[in-house]
């Protein structure tokens, strides 16, 4: 028997693509009805397009993101529990995405030393920016899925988990996302918006921070639309009922020294034990700190667990309770090229997105979803912008199990980096901004 709807896409469609509203019954019939088949792949892709042109208010942005939270479950952490019997704390942070990003890993560790839960479900690289499950599962052993008593069994014993989401969170967003990357509406700032928030949303945190990257290693290039696309999510993040905070950090140069997959996962023990680059370090404290304010905790010190060893004790607990060994060696490229300074100078600009895409040339990313990565591909940076460099002296190198890939990589680092000479202009700030 045909199910009798209450609206019909045509209609939907066209109120958008004449400026209008859509009412809170509208949105919630069109999200069930496209999770349900009733709405045509080439009517979504007709509304989503009206949406990128046109625009949501806020009140559109809010029901249409919890009708997509809607589509699925939500998971309940109110179990969990603190050593007086109260209900633990959760909180959790998201990154829109960036090269060498990978500061989930030592934050998840770090943020549960002081007794806040951090339940963070992450994804897999695509194109340049890379994915936490990727890095992760260059660690022997370490498994990604995780069953939803899996994860509360581990965020009680442990504090911190970092695992993908499973299929019944918002599998609205499933549909959406992969016709909006077929059908030119990635950009839109409400579906953007509504995608992330969804899934945090459902996920069932008490609070979060976001991470929106800026520059041209970013999805968002330029300051004012990731400003409104914080902004946004940070209302949503309210609507819903759970604390959010967004920082806005600069990614036109990678983060840290490596962009890859086991690489990262070496710089981040770095981190760990006490090192690790500037860069990397600063974000991660303050990540944590803004997360712990966010749950309740005061005074905490996130840079004194990084240097006494506690971070790296809940790091090490973490990986063996998904089956990874912390201590194994982590997998090496078969073959490396190294690429030397130019001139003399102190280094100026070392472009994101370039790095990026030599790293996802030389296997360490993805172009397709069911594409394998190599786990020991990547790009070693030796210096950051603001250093002193030498003419000859190695300025990347390059790492690849199949060397025929180094062509192509060297061709995305062609006017990748500028030296200029010495005292010229100092690198960029990290830290753009605070929106709460």
């Amino acid at each position: 028997m045909t199910q009798t709807e209450a609206f019909d896409a045509v209609q939907i469609i066209s109120i958008k693509r004449d400026k209008g509203t859509l009412t809170p019954e509208q949105i919630d019939w069109t999200i069930d009805a496209y999770t349900r088949g009733a709405i045509a792949d080439e009517q979504m892709a007709a509304l989503n397009m009206a949406i990128l042109l046109n625009g949501m208010d806020r009140a559109e942005i809010s029901r249409w993101t919890a009708a997509m939270i809607a589509s699925g479950e939500r998971m309940d952490f109110s179990s969990l529990r603190r050593p007086d019997g109260g209900t633990k704390a959760t909180a959790d942070k998201h990154s829109t995405g960036g090269v060498g990003d990978k500061i989930t890993l030592p934050l998840a560790p770090l943020v549960a030393v002081f007794g806040v839960a951090v339940p963070q479900l992450s994804g897999r690289g695509l194109g340049h920016t890379g994915g936490t499950l990727d890095k992760l599962e260059a660690i022997p052993g370490w498994r990604a899925n995780l069953g939803n008593q899996e994860i509360l069994a581990q965020l009680q014993d442990v504090g911190a988990v970092i695992c993908a989401a499973g299929a019944g969170l918002a599998p609205a967003d499933k549909k959406l996302y992969a016709l909006r990357d077929v059908t030119g509406t990635v950009e839109a700032i409400p579906l953007i918006a509504s995608s992330i928030m969804s899934k945090k949303i459902a996920e069932g945190t008490g609070s979060l921070v976001l991470d929106v990257k800026v520059g041209s290693g970013a999805f968002m290039k330029d300051e004012a639309g990731a400003r409104e696309l914080a902004e946004t999510m940070v209302a949503l993040g309210k609507d819903a009922g759970v604390k959010t905070v967004a920082l806005l950090t600069n990614m036109a140069t990678p983060l840290g020294l490596t962009a890859g997959n086991a690489i990262e996962v070496e710089e981040s023990v770095e981190v760990l034990a006490g090192g690790g680059p500037e860069d990397v370090v600063e974000l991660t404290i303050r990540l944590a700190e803004e997360m712990l304010e966010s749950a309740g905790v005061r005074d905490a010190d996130p840079a004194a667990a990084l240097k006494d060893g506690r971070a790296m004790d809940v790091w090490n607990r973490m990986i063996e309770a998904q089956g990874g060994d912390p201590r194994a060696a982590l997998p090496v490229a078969k073959e490396s090229e190294v690429i030397p300074a130019p001139a003399d100078g102190v280094l100026v600009e070392l472009d994101a997105l370039s790095v990026g895409v030599a790293a996802w040339r030389l296997g360490a990313g993805r172009a397709r979803k069911e594409d394998t990565v190599q786990a020991g591909a990547g790009v070693r940076m030796h210096a950051k912008p603001g250093a002193l460099v030498r003419a000859g002296e190695p300025l990347l190198t390059l790492l690849s199990d199949t060397p025929e890939k180094f062509g192509r990589a060297k061709e995305a680092l062609e006017g990748a980096v500028v030296i200029a000479p010495e005292g010229s202009r100092p690198a960029q700030r990290l830290i753009i901004d605070r929106i709460s």
